[in-house]
């Protein structure tokens, strides 16, 4: 795991088996319009935002409350010039205790600074991340999107053409 890859880290006074239970909750905190199976080794999902970013992800390894490692197998950007970045990356969870909380790092390995995406998609991870995933963790509601609307401020902008 490389440095530069994408990492972001929350703690939380919640159980292993809770954060890992949220995580493959992707509907819960990252889409609601994911369409496939998120929680078991080999499941697939598709996930899409409007006609700006869709991708195919699968997952490669799952060790319950400890780590889920998702693959992207086929991504589509429509606001870079290669629309196809994500793919062949892998965002990947991992759980820990320490002092008494449960921590979870999350790190896209492969979205590294050079992608043309890197700003956008560090600033909608991170928001997934610190802000959706863990309100699905401590309050049992996370805060997706729902139905085509878009959650941060980089989808607003994109969805608008700005």
């Amino acid at each position: 795991m490389s440095t530069s890859d994408f990492t972001t880290v929350i703690q939380v006074d919640r159980s292993p088996s809770a954060v890992f239970n949220a995580i493959t909750n992707v509907r819960g905190w990252w889409s609601e319009e994911i369409e496939g199976d998120s929680a078991k080794l080999n499941d697939e999902f598709n996930y899409h935002y409007e006609d700006i970013h869709r991708c195919k992800v699968k997952l490669t390894e799952v060790i319950p409350n400890q780590k889920i490692v998702w693959l992207v197998e086929e991504n589509y950007f429509k606001f870079t010039e290669d629309e196809t970045e994500w793919t062949g990356t892998k965002p990947t969870f991992e759980i820990t205790e320490k002092d008494g909380k449960t921590e979870l790092k999350f790190t896209h390995v492969g979205l590294v600074p050079d992608y043309e995406c890197f700003e956008i998609c560090r600033d909608a991870w991170t928001n997934y991340i610190q802000n959706s995933l863990k309100k699905l963790i401590t309050t049992g509601k996370g805060e997706p999107n729902a139905s085509g609307k878009p959650r941060t401020e980089n989808e607003r902008k994109m969805s608008a053409g700005e």
